[in-house]
Parts: C-alpha cells; structure tokens; sequence
C-alpha cells in the first residue's frame, strides 16, 4: 500500500502540485474572517463560576469597565491654579469619550457641606484657573482626608491625580467598539498633553487592558512570524546546503500556516494572544515532517540512488513515521480543548489542523515539486551520519551508567516540581514594551492598584439598605478590609452616609458615624441622590430595589495565591459577623484570573490522560507491539517531568498558559521516539539485525534528522519566548525546554532503555 501511494505521489507530481495551490487559495481566503476580540473575558468559558458571578454583578449595578487617565506633574504637586484647571477641563471633555458614562475626578467629586438645615452638594473645584491661595488650601485639606478619593483619585502625597472614565460598550462589535474608545482618549491625551507640557499623562484600566490584548497578538504576528522564517532559513541552510529543498520546505510551512489561519477563519474563530502563537508552532513542526524526508531523500542520494528511486525509499521509509507522528502530534494539541480557557482551545484546534495540512504538504505537495525541481546532496550529510555512529557507540558502551543517572536525574527532577506555585497576574501577561504595562506600574507605585474584588452585599429585602444595622455590617466589613496590609483602598456606600450624618448635624466631627435610625438614612439618601449632577448617581453602588450595595476593594500587586488567601479570609469574616443572606464571594476580573490557573490544570490532567491513551494505542498498533508502545511512553513522559521540575529550581510558578504545556509538548515530543523506535524495530525486523546493531542503524539512520528537528523546533519555541505576551513567552520557553530534554532522552535513555527488553520484537 506505501509502495503504491509513493509510486502515485511520483507521476502525478504537477497534478498533485496543483491542487495543493488551489486548496491553500481556497483555505486562506478564510483569513479575511478573522478578527480580533477585545474583551479579557473571552480567557473564561461560559460556565466559569467566577464569570457568572462577576456578570451577576456587573447587572446589578452599572458596568465598571474604565479608561483611568493618571496626571502626574512634573513638579509633583497637584493642588495648583494650572494643574486643576487641567484636570478640570479634561474632565469635562471627557464625558464625550465614546460609550462613557460617568466621569469622577477630583475636581468634579460632589463634595458636601452644611448651611444651616440644608445641604451643599456640589464639585469640589470650579473654575480652578482662578482659585484664590485660601480656595486651594481648603480643596487640598478635603481631598487629602476624604476617603472615597484617597489611594482612587489622589495619592496621599497629593503628587499624582487620577480621572476616571466608565465605560459601557453596546457589545455589539467589540473589534470597533474598544479600539474606538481608546483611540478617542488618545487623541485627548496627546491634546492636554500639547496644551499642559508640565504634564505626564498614563493611561489604565480596563479597557485598556482589553485593547492591550489584541495589540499583543498582532505585535507577535508581526515580528516573530518573519524572525522565525529567517531562522529557519539559516538553519537548514546550515544544515541541508540545498536551495530546492530549503524552497520547498518554506512553501510547505507558508502553506500549512495559510491553511490552519484560513480554516480558523472559516471556522468563526476570533482572534486572541494565545492563538497569535499559532503560526509560530505550526511552522516549527512544518519543518520537522519536511526535514525527516529531506534527510532521507539527500542520505539515499549520497549512497548512489537516482532522485525517483532515492525519493521513493524516502517515502516508503518515512511513511509510517511521518504519519504517525502528526497524529500524535494532533492528538496532544486538541487535547487542550479540556482547556477552561477557551483561547487555548482555540490555539490546540488551529495547531492541529496546521499539523494535519503539514503532513499533507511535506509528504504531497514538497516531494512532488523537488522531483520537478532540481536538487543536489552535500556532502555533509555523510559526515553528520558519522557523528551519529560515533554518538551510537558511546551510548552502547555506557548503557549502564546512561540509564541509572538518567533514571536518578528523573527523580531529583522529578522531586523539583513541588516547588512549583500556581501564580498568575494578568497585568505582568504584558512585558515592559507594551503601553498598558508601563503604565499601570505607574499607577499602581504612585496612586493606585488595579486588582480588585468587588462584592454585592444583601441587605435582605426592599430598602433595607437603610437598616442602620445593616449599614454597620457593612461598615464594620470594609474596616475589616482597610486593616489588612494588602488592601490599598475600600470604596464603601458607608463613607458617603457618614459624612452626609455629619454634615447635616452641623459639620460636627462627632457625628461621622452611621445613623441611629432608618428613616435618617433613607432621608439623607434622597437628599443627597436629589443633589447629584446626572451621570453622578449612586447606580454603581446602590441596586435599584435599595437591597444590596456593591463594595470595592483595591489591593496591590498580589499573587495568585495571596489574592485567593485574602478573599478566602473576607469570607471568613462574613460568616463569622454577617447574616445568611450578606454571605457572599468577591467577583472581579483580578480573581477570575486568580482561579483559571487552578480551575486550568484540573481540566488539562483530564486532557493529558484521554491524549495519553488515544497515544498509547496508536503506537501499540503501530509498532505491532503492546511491549514496544507502552515502552516508548516513559522518554516521553520523561522530558515534561525533568522540564517542571527545572522550572521548579529556576522560576517555581506555573501560570494558566504553562498549564497546558504537558498537553503540547506530548505530541511533539513523542515525533523522535517514534522515529527512532521505527528505524531500531525495522532494524529488527526486516534485517534481523541484534539489538546493539539496530542501535547503530538506527542513531546513522535518523540520528541527524532528530537533531536537526529538534534544533528547528527549540529555535521557534524559543523565539516565541520573545513575545511580548508573558504567557506566550512562558509556554514557548517551557516548551522549547521539553524539546531539548526529549532529544536528550531519546539518544541517551532510550537506547539503553531498548537494549534491556529481551525477547520478540
């Protein structure tokens, strides 16, 4: 049957070279379709907990997506004439913001005071231009011991000021929407920053994260699709010294890139970070089925065949293995559809397809077109092959040292992965080079955090919200909070009730406390409601039914797990000094992301198992052997295990995106196991070669081609760690790690691994 799909590939070479073309013009035209999503909540599946409940929320009240724009002056202070007349004038502007729906800054917050039985509620700032000395004294005095704007709007030094912008997208196309409301607050910055040179301006929040992503992927696509085309280039350059070969191989990677992104296209599948990687990865493994028959073909020419027949052993030799090691290879990557992350899910599909459209091409398509095209062996191909001989008898003569250190270094290895920690922080996914990163380090150093939780706590029925002990509760909860060293701010409805309480009993500090009675409270409410200016509502804190407010609180760059401990501590306290129906959990995007890693690495152990047998079997029946197929699992397991375990001892926390490593890596590196094992059983069998000498030929046979697509495969893995997306940066160093550690395993333990089974083959 190999004979005959060989002998076919071979006379109808233009035919085959044709429709290939077609097929890859028809599949990229899927490409158009493609576009980039801008939401952060497209990392969580559909029945994720904590996007249910975060929703929940953010029905309850008014969105909370923001643009935080942050003034810093260069003279570090805040409180002057031309600095409020800047924030007070960009505030104001503000509000035509694309989708914006409220606006708080220092200068608009709505500052009350009492004169006589009525209440004052008005901006803190009007007409800042002019303020006399004595006016900005008393704005200074206020802000910097009001609550709601301390470590929110101002930083205690009165340094750095913030203007904070909610926004409330239609969500009917997100690719415009965003990118629009970004481009428009831009605009508005490099404007006040012409007008206001004493000025540095940052911008955060939300929404900028959101645009942040796809401003990611395609910083990736840009640059390390064309880095790595030039390094592949280099590479088998070096390596094969043949410009037919070299054409065909990046024609076959171009393809199988066009056809995996065009079929995802067609497929409806959006655009994020992660899948920016795709085409990085399936060109690497591209070339790895590309250089199998390269080697082959150039190894069969240097002893003297003619290219038809030289090509046909190519392919009659590889086909099994070729096969057998993109299914592998497919399998481990639609593995990550147990992903809870559905952009890794994404990203296992479209690789997937890209493996399959390689196998295709580089055993289709590349023989077709070399046999049209004229192609020449260099001569280092024999003497690489002596290299590998050489390697070959140190393994045999050193089997028993080679397989109990290895073993040992497996254990210690193995050991090493406890110390791994979950950890993610969705602000450092981005490096330095991203604006959103910079920015938000700022921000966060000099004014304010940008991990929240925010809670929506029951009162326990209509109006109750005016409960004083109800009010009390809560008040008692965010004090709680506003002693815990991690929290940075507390924004609580008790902070306005108190201060309206005080006001209206003369401004006598003595008051600033909750009211005695709920008919105080729910007066002071409306009264202050009636004041408000439209757009500066108590929607964002109070539920309509006056029922539940929502409470937000601001922490500091915390780890995965210092978030999680924290929360896990505030529920704690609600059960121990809350009623039934205040019992809550803090809903945001900071502890989503805190409990996708978790919630990530239970759902891949599921993944990495059904890849495992689905592997298993395939090489049981393709090896003839249940022996054999169970054998080869161990080099392939191993290279995950010592990959963990180095990681351990060098970084020691695993984020969502190294969570599916094990699942990635276990197709690609499971290719040279089945090359090697193919050559040593055919040694075998069809020679009757012993086991030491099936070694030999084995190691001179595709010793080389190992090399060379291992090297191919670390070099992209490792340029994809140059992303600018910390988690495609992390999954491509990892990975590339796991791929030097599978070449590593299968020359060196495996071969002593083989030489130890007795018996048939």
């Amino acid at each position: 049957m190999v004979e005959t799909i060989a002998n076919t590939i071979l006379r109808g070479r233009y035919l085959w070279v044709l429709l290939t073309v077609l097929f890859v013009v028809w599949a990229a035209m899927g490409g158009r379709k493609l576009s980039l999503t801008t939401d952060y909540r497209v990392f969580f599946s559909e029945e994720n907990p904590q996007l249910t409940a975060f929703e929940t929320l953010q029905n309850t009240y008014t969105n909370n997506d923001n643009i935080l724009i942050v003034l810093a002056p260069k003279n570090h202070k805040v409180f002057t004439r031309k600095t409020l007349a800047a924030v007070e004038a960009m505030t104001e502007e503000a509000w035509q913001v694309p989708f914006s729906i409220r606006v708080d800054s220092l200068t608009n917050y709505q500052h009350t005071v009492a004169e006589g039985d009525d209440l004052i509620v008005g901006d803190l700032v009007v007409d800042g231009a002019n303020l006399l000395d004595s006016d900005i004294r008393r704005i200074k005095q206020i802000a910097l011991h009001e609550p709601l704007l301390v470590h929110r709007l101002i930083s205690p030094s009165g340094e750095v000021t913030g203007i904070n912008i909610t926004i409330q997208t239609p969500g009917i196309d997100q690719t415009r929407e965003i990118p629009s409301v970004v481009a428009y607050t831009r605009d508005l910055v490099k404007k006040y920053q012409a007008l206001y040179p004493h000025l540095d301006f940052y911008l955060t929040g939300t929404v900028m994260m959101n645009n942040a992503f796809p401003e990611a992927a395609k910083h990736d696509m840009r640059s390390l699709v064309p880095i790595m085309f030039l390094v592949v280039f280099v590479l088998l350059w070096f390596l094969l010294r043949s410009l037919t070969a070299i054409f065909a191989t990046l024609l076959v990677v171009a393809f199988s890139i066009a056809t995996a992104m065009g079929l995802a296209g067609w497929l409806g599948i959006r655009m994020t970070p992660p899948i920016g990687s795709a085409p990085t990865i399936v060109l690497t493994l591209a070339v790895a089925d590309c250089v199998h028959l390269l080697v082959a073909l150039m190894h069969n020419m240097t002893k003297g065949m003619e290219k038809r027949d030289a090509m046909f052993e190519a392919l009659r030799v590889n086909f099994q293995p070729i096969l057998l090691t993109s299914l592998t290879t497919a399998v481990g990557f639609l593995s990550m559809n147990f992903s809870d992350a559905p952009p890794f899910r994404d990203l296992g599909n479209i690789v997937a397809m890209g493996v399959v459209a390689a196998w295709l091409y580089s055993y289709v398509f590349m023989p077709s077109l070399i046999m049209i095209l004229p192609i020449r062996p260099h001569t280092n191909q024999e003497t690489a092959s002596r290299w590998m001989s050489r390697l070959g008898e140190f393994v045999l003569r050193y089997r028993k040292a080679l397989f109990w250190g290895n073993l040992g270094l497996l254990i210690a290895l193995g050991y090493s992965i406890t110390r791994n920690e979950l950890n993610d922080q969705f602000v450092e996914y981005f490096d330095h080079s991203i604006e959103f990163r910079r920015a938000t380090d700022f921000v966060t150093d000099n004014l304010t955090g940008i991990y929240t939780i925010d809670y929506s706590l029951n009162t326990g029925g209509s109006g109750t919200i005016n409960e004083p002990l109800m009010l009390q509760i809560i008040e008692n909860f965010a004090n709680w909070y506003r002693e815990q060293p991690e929290v940075i701010h507390v924004n609580v409805i008790t902070d306005i009730v108190k201060r309206l309480n005080m006001n209206l009993h003369g401004d006598d500090r003595s008051w600033y406390r909750i009211p005695d009675s709920r008919e105080l409270a729910a007066q002071y409410f409306l009264l202050y409601e009636m004041s408000l200016p439209y757009g500066l509502d108590l929607n964002n804190q109070i539920d309509i039914d006056k029922s539940a407010t929502r409470m937000t609180v601001t922490v500091k760059n915390l780890t995965t797990n210092e978030l999680l401990t924290l929360e896990a501590r505030a529920r704690k306290w609600l059960a121990d000094n809350a009623p039934a129906h205040m019992q809550t959990v803090g809903a945001s995007p900071a502890i989503m992301f805190a409990h996708i890693t978790s919630r990530n690495i239970r759902s891949m152990l599921s993944g990495n198992a059904m890849a495992m047998v689905l592997i298993s079997i395939m090489l049981i029946f393709a090896f003839r052997s249940f022996k054999f197929g169970l054998l080869s699992l161990v080099p392939n397991m191993m290279p995950a295990i010592m990959a963990f375990g180095i990681w351990g001892l060098l970084v020691g926390e695993v984020g969502v995106s190294l969570s599916v490593v094990v699942a990635m890596t276990l197709g690609i590196v499971v290719d040279d196991t089945i090359h090697f094992m193919s050559k040593f059983l055919r040694a075998r069998r069809e020679q009757g070669a012993s086991s030491e000498e099936a070694v030999r030929i084995a190691f001179s046979s595709v010793g080389v081609a190992m090399i060379i697509t291992s090297v191919v495969l670390i070099a992209g893995f490792a340029i994809l760690a140059l992303s600018s997306f910390k988690m495609n940066a992390g999954m491509g160093l990892l990975t590339a790690i796991t791929i030097g550690l599978a070449l590593f395993a299968d020359f060196l333990f495996l071969p002593p691994l083989l030489l130890k089974i007795k018996g048939k083959v």
